[in-house]
């Protein structure tokens, strides 16, 4: 197995130390995240590793011919050529792959059965991972240059994939990612044969995926065992622990600068003074890591709604020859959160901008219910802010009366803490913008909120934040996502829209996550038939929602039997191995009824051991006849 292992990686930009003695080993077994706040340098960390930045110091040990590949979060760079030639790039380091191309290419020229064998084959290495990101067939011979920059960076994604590393560094990799391509990278890495660390703010995407965590915080590594939510419910205790310790230090210390302040010009209590001070100043200040604290925002009152707050009626919307939506009709009623979901460039802005009265350009009717009061928040609100105002003079625009005291509070909870607050609007970067223009939609009074992408450039903790918010929030919210961990916890309705139209899923997110597995699925099947000469398939009989549902549920339920097996099993080996040992000892001879005793529970031990080993038997054979 290929091993990986970092020592002594620092880093430090002027006076200010961004790594600190940083050291971790990663194999190919390795599934990790790498947690910690916006700005405490992760993407710093990963760059340093790699050599895309010089570091101060670092040991980097790696087997040899292992391949290392990273995709940075920005500053993506493609050349001069079409998505399917770049993407094909990152065949340049597996030869191999570039050989097996040519070979079924040859094959497909010689006609028959061999032919329709190697197209599948050719189909699958040129296609797979480009179609998957969301690419259509005609979009393989465009050249780079002609996409948006979300696009962009999916074309960067493909290319470090297929290089099949033995190490793969991901930085923010499902940032513009709709919910199919998200969808179909989880499957891909699941299924990847090599070490991984992620940094990702969809603690769905990091659930699924990793088996350990690594904080940086204060430029120091700590790595944690388990998932995202594992990790944080470990850090939630810790971080309980350091509020109270903190609280301890500050107590402590302003009684000793009561005591400096009190005794600093008395000539007989000099020596007892400085010591403080000495103290003091050795003294390490206890710090609550910012991405993890407990964030809390509330809505200002909601006024009064009709039930039927939004109608719809034979809408239809085109550009150009291009129909975007025709004859769609739809209800929205009070206290609904419909999810607006589905493939980038379907529509789903579109019919935001519609709903909120900025986009006229359509056919048919909406109406807004009785005493609707609306907030809007679009992709580009920021454009909406006075740049020079600082953050708070913008917030005190909207805010009603009794939220002005808290203003500095709620900026802390959309990540702008201490001095931020007295930054000018025209200083603030793009996520910053964001962020602060979502915080000024959520304090206006309205009582339908219209939120597109409201996740965006967010950090898990205020994510969370705005989760648990919106869900005490009185209420009826409309909102564009592929955030799956928000749209899970949040929907109580999800509008799919797709090249096939758009449809409504009132069963909830596991029930809609099978009708995306469904279509995923037929996706595959209709692309073989495209890319290879009609076969003659065997049609396999198809399975409702509920049956699919409890064969998982069953196939779930004996993975546990056979891990809890399995732990029996480690632990009977462990007793075997000490009644071995303990059989060896020379005083035990000594002892004839000691000596049976032993040989008694080691006989014992072997027998239960086979027991359970045939009943793990059983149940992976069971296991094998389900996924069948």
């Amino acid at each position: 197995m290929k091993n990986l292992q970092v020592q002594e990686l620092t880093l430090a930009f002027g006076e200010r130390e961004i790594l600190k003695d940083i050291s971790f080993t990663m194999n190919g077994n390795t599934r990790a995240a790498l947690s910690g706040a916006n700005g405490s340098g992760k993407s710093t960390m990963l760059k340093a590793l790699t050599g895309i930045i010089p570091s101060d110091s670092r040991k980097l040990s790696v087997t040899k011919d292992s391949r290392i590949s990273y995709l940075p979060q920005s500053d993506i760079v493609l050349p001069e050529k079409s998505i399917y030639e770049t993407a094909e790039e990152g065949y340049d380091r597996f030869q191999s792959i570039l050989d097996e191309i040519t070979f079924y290419e040859d094959k497909t020229q010689q006609g028959g059965d061999q032919a329709i064998s190697a197209a599948e084959k050719l189909s699958e290495l040129h296609e797979t991972l480009l179609l998957g990101l969301g690419f259509s067939q005609k979009d393989f011979k465009r050249q780079c240059r002609e996409f948006s920059g979300g696009y962009q960076m999916r074309v960067a994604l493909a290319r470090v994939l297929v290089e099949n590393p033995d190490f793969l560094l991901l930085d923010e990799p499902t940032n513009y990612l709709d919910i199919e391509a998200m969808t179909w990278l989880e499957d891909y890495l699941k299924a990847f044969n090599g070490g991984l660390m992620v940094v990702s703010h969809d603690q769905e995407f990091l659930d699924t995926l990793v088996t350990e965590v690594y904080e940086l915080f204060n430029g120091r590594l700590t790595r944690y065992v388990g998932n995202y939510t594992k990790y944080t419910e470990t850090r939630e205790k810790e971080i309980e622990a350091l509020e109270k310790a903190a609280k301890r230090q500050q107590e402590e210390m302003e009684k000793t600068e009561e005591f400096i302040e009190r005794f600093r010009y008395k000539a007989t209590k000099a020596k007892q003074v400085q010591s403080r001070i000495k103290m003091m100043e050795k003294t390490e200040i206890i710090e609550i890591p910012g991405h993890l604290k407990k964030l809390h925002f509330s809505f200002p009152p909601c006024p009064h709604s009709g039930n039927d707050v939004m109608v719809v009626e034979n809408l239809s919307k085109s550009y150009g020859d291009t129909s975007i939506y025709s004859n769609f009709s739809f209800l929205v009623e009070k206290g609904e959160r419909l999810a607006i979901t589905g493939r980038n460039g379907a529509g789903k802005s579109t019919l935001l901008r519609i709903l909120a009265g900025v986009d006229t350009e359509f056919s048919g009717i909406v109406k807004d219910g009785a005493g609707v009061k609306k907030g809007y928040f679009a992709q580009d609100t920021e454009n909406t802010l006075n740049p020079d105002n600082d953050l708070v003079e913008e917030l005190e625009t909207v805010a009603v009366t009794k939220d002005q005291p808290r203003l500095r509070s709620m900026l802390g909870s959309f990540l702008f803490s201490d001095d931020d607050v007295f930054k000018k609007v025209k200083v603030l970067s793009g996520g910053e913008k964001s962020r602060l223009a979502l915080l000024k939609i959520l304090l206006h009074p309205s009582n339908l909120l219209l939120l597109d992408e409201p996740t965006n450039h967010l950090d898990i903790n205020a994510k969370e934040m705005l989760l648990k918010a919106i869900k005490e929030y009185e209420g009826t919210v409309i909102f564009v996502s592929h955030d799956k961990h928000f749209i899970k916890n949040l929907a109580t309705k999800i509008l799919y829209i797709s090249e096939d139209g758009p449809e409504f899923f009132s069963g909830g997110y596991e029930y809609f996550e099978y009708k995306l597995e469904e279509k995923e699925a037929r996706w595959k099947i209709e692309r073989k038939a495209r890319s290879a000469p009609p076969i003659q398939e065997k049609k396999a009989g198809e399975r409702s929602f509920e049956e699919q549902k409890a064969r998982r549920n069953k196939a779930k339920s004996l993975e546990k039997e056979m891990d809890k097996i399995s732990k029996e099993m480690e632990e009977l080996e462990m007793k075997i191995k000490e009644m071995e040992e303990e059989s060896l000892k020379v005083e035990v001879y000594s002892v004839s009824a000691r000596i049976k005793e032993v040989l008694a529970k080691k006989e014992s031990y072997e027998k239960e051991l086979e027991e359970k080993e045939n009943l793990w038997l059983e149940k992976s054979q069971e296991l094998e006849d389900y996924l069948a």
